[in-house]
């Protein structure tokens, strides 16, 4: 799990969270709100699908392209848990949260650079993979 994750909030608008993503090399960034509690996440893929394809500009609130069906875990779950879940909502990135407040997040990459959970991380990522017939679900 990365526990220092870059946040943004919704009086942040698209332009800035790209910059963010840019500047942390990250896919994803959680928003919270003004207690910390985590509301959603935006992904490039948000960006891409939600922002740009549907002609809006960067200044556009977060809120118009953010994802907040949400789906998070815990920090006591097991990596086999959190594989899981993430291959059952075919999601790439899990935040972790705490009474409502973001610790961290998991993501694939997480678990495919650690060589004893390579397998939990090759299932997640073969559910992912398979074609669902679903439209885009935010934390792709």
């Amino acid at each position: 799990m990365t526990q220092e994750v870059e946040t943004c909030t919704l009086q942040d608008n698209v332009y800035e969270v790209a910059v963010k993503m840019k500047n942390h090399d990250v896919g994803v960034i959680p928003v919270v709100d003004e207690s910390q509690n985590c509301i959603g996440v935006i992904t490039d893929r948000d960006i891409v699908i939600r922002g740009i394809a549907e002609k809006r500009s960067g200044s556009s609130a977060v809120k118009e392209v953010m994802s907040s069906e949400l789906y998070t875990g815990s920090p006591d779950m097991s990596v086999d848990e959190a594989s899981r879940m993430m291959a059952e909502k075919q999601i790439r990135r899990l935040p972790v949260v705490e009474n409502g407040k973001l610790v961290g997040i998991v993501a694939m990459a997480d678990m495919a650079v650690r060589s004893i959970h390579e397998d939990e991380a090759g299932y997640a990522l073969s559910q992912i993979s398979e074609p669902n017939g679903h439209q885009s679900k935010g934390l792709q």
